[in-house]
């Protein structure tokens, strides 16, 4: 599993959203390995016309339907098309609560939820909450090219460990530094199932071929 975030990229911006979108289609159809993108918020719908692959918000908060301007309602994303949401990203943090309070919600909503976190006890805590992912990245790695699994080996095989022991099912993702194919490999060979990446796809001069090495490389 790969999934790109778009993060607020120009790269990834607007029609470039969607052109972006349709190449992690293609890698897609042509590996057979699931690819899927985390667009803006002002992109989702776009983005989730033009492909038949996952997309996900990059963050909703936990809130009802009500006052509450300038905030992201899960039921608005996933009117958009989005078939999940990833939560907690570092550079988007929440509180333990409000991270449960969002996966309950999508549990509800009928969306997938994915977890970031930056460590093993942190990956634990919300791994209890039952989300449907997880994703450990140090946000001292992120958009470094220094991929976690060969800085930080022990981080990935710590959290699979320990995740193991509270949660079977969560299907855990390696991100931060993941740039070339080796890391996919590496990532799992580490225990994972997959990636969460962004400049390492966003902003590389050929997106396409980079996801589709990170396809092939999840194959072997």
């Amino acid at each position: 599993m790969v999934i790109v975030n778009f993060k607020t990229y120009l790269e990834a911006t607007g029609r470039k959203a969607v052109e972006l979108a349709k190449k992690a289609e293609k890698v897609h159809k042509e590996t057979g390995v699931l690819t899927g993108v985390a667009p803006q918020l002002a992109d989702i719908a776009a983005v989730a016309e033009a492909v038949e692959i996952p997309v996900f918000a990059q963050h909703v908060d936990p809130i009802k339907p009500g006052g509450y301007t300038g905030h992201v309602l899960i039921d608005s994303v996933k009117e958009a098309g989005a078939v999940g949401t990833l939560i907690n990203h570092s550079e988007r943090q929440l509180k333990l609560a409000d991270i449960s309070e969002i996966v309950k919600a999508a549990r509800e909503k009928g969306l997938v939820s994915l977890v970031c976190a930056n460590d093993p006890s942190v990956t634990v805590a919300v791994a209890v909450l039952k989300p449907d992912m997880v994703a450990v990245e140090p946000p001292e790695l992120i958009g470094t090219g220094i991929p976690v699994s060969k800085a930080k080996p022990e981080v990935i095989t710590d959290t699979v460990r320990l995740v193991r022991e509270v949660n079977s099912r969560v299907i855990i993702l390696c991100g931060a530094g993941i740039s070339h194919g080796e890391d996919v490999k590496a990532a799992l060979k580490l225990g994972t199932q997959g990636v969460l990446v962004a400049s390492g796809i966003v902003k590389a001069k050929d997106p396409y071929v980079i996801m589709r090495e990170f396809a092939e490389a999840s194959k072997h």
